[in-house]
């Protein structure tokens, strides 16, 4: 009785298709997630999506003309980092931008201030040089915060001018892991700053006193000055916001709606 011949074994894809584990369709995919959450957390930092509103994945989807997939990635990346909360359990769970409340502005400010302390005791011990350098380019920024003071009326300008000498002493300075640490956390206290700001620019004059305090304490290389001078800014900032959200109230919270 003669064998059964043997049929060949299935080609392993399809000739001229990818396999699930292309590291070129991998790129795509983390493009279009990356794509994704860097447009969704530009729209809620900049208060394009309100404090409290809810998220739609499909509208998402289609007004970034991606699949769900991506967005659905995208969001809980954003909302592990605390800018999307999440309403609700199992089917009737929704997700919402989260909202601005007092004690979450508080935290979110002491977080910063921490961080920026420690890259503003790492720029006391830089080498002289590029202290000096370091420390002309705060003051000349905070020489334009202080003209801006006398101004009054352009809220954007003062927020880009306070952004801007932070970041000197941060991006310029700091290490890899410190960075990306501040850098996911930093957009979240935008996001108070933003929406308060117009109240906020009685205050520039006290700013830049406190500005002032971090710019001469690298200069003299002092790290512990340093670092407490950036940490009670912080604080201090903390708590204008908290009296400024005290009378104006919190954005997106059911709390606001307590009277």
């Amino acid at each position: 009785m003669a064998a059964k011949a043997r049929r060949p074994p299935p080609p392993s894809s399809a000739p001229g298709r990818s396999t699930a584990s292309d590291p070129a369709d991998e790129s795509l995919r983390q493009d279009h997630v990356s794509r994704a959450y860097q447009e969704l957390r530009r729209i809620i930092v900049w208060g394009q999506l309100p404090p409290g509103s809810r998220i739609s994945e499909r509208i998402v989807a289609d007004r970034l003309k991606l699949s769900r997939t991506p967005v659905r990635s995208a969001l809980h990346r954003l909302e592990q980092e605390g800018f999307v909360a999440s309403q609700g359990i199992g089917r009737e769970r929704r997700l919402i931008v989260a909202p601005l409340t007092m004690h979450d502005g508080q935290e979110v400010f002491t977080i910063v201030g921490h961080l920026e302390g420690l890259a503003a005791r790492t720029a006391a011990e830089l080498p002289a040089p590029r202290r000096k350098a370091l420390v002309l380019e705060l003051r000349t920024v905070n020489e334009a915060l202080a003209t801006q003071s006398k101004k009054k009326g352009n809220a954007s300008r003062f927020f880009d001018l306070d952004i801007e000498f932070h970041r000197l002493y941060v991006e310029e300075v700091v290490g890899p892991r410190l960075l990306t640490l501040h850098r996911a956390i930093k957009p979240q206290s935008e996001r108070y700053t933003r929406l308060y700001v117009s109240v906020l620019l009685d205050q520039i004059a006290t700013s830049v006193r406190e500005h002032e305090r971090i710019a001469a304490s690298i200069a003299r290389g002092d790290p512990d000055a340093a670092q407490a001078a950036v940490e009670t800014n912080w604080r201090n900032a903390a708590e204008r916001l908290t009296h400024i959200i005290a009378q104006h109230g919190e954005r997106g919270s059911w709390h606001a709606w307590n009277g």
